[in-house]
């Protein structure tokens, strides 16, 4: 079973959005957060706008029609919760997973464990 994980998206903290690690594993393959945020580092509805855009045009050119892609867009980045300080959130959890599992790979190669 795949990890699940919770983000606020509005600052009342009444709303949330599930993101799942197939989800994380996505945005990772397909660089979503690269170049997304200007050198203010201020994350806005512009730049959750900015990653709708991007994605909207991997989807117009992808030919395999990715359905992981498709997923991350139905559930999170298109929820009707989604805002900026989800996408705040959302990048923070990225971060914060990408760690982890750099972390995790390097006792992996420590150890020489074969995946």
């Amino acid at each position: 079973m795949t990890n699940m994980y919770k983000i606020q998206s509005n600052a009342s903290n009444t709303r949330h959005i599930e993101v799942s690690e197939a989800h994380l594993e996505t945005i990772r393959k397909y660089s979503l957060f690269s170049h997304l945020i200007d050198s203010s580092g201020i994350i806005n509805e512009e730049v959750l706008d900015k990653l709708k855009y991007n994605i909207r045009g991997l989807l117009e050119s992808d030919t395999t029609k990715d359905n992981a892609l498709l997923d991350l867009c139905l559930d999170v980045i298109y929820n009707q919760n989604m805002k900026a300080l989800g996408l705040k959130n959302l990048i923070k959890l990225y971060t914060e997973w990408q760690d982890i599992a750099v972390g995790q790979d390097e006792m992996d190669d420590k150890h020489n464990i074969k995946k």
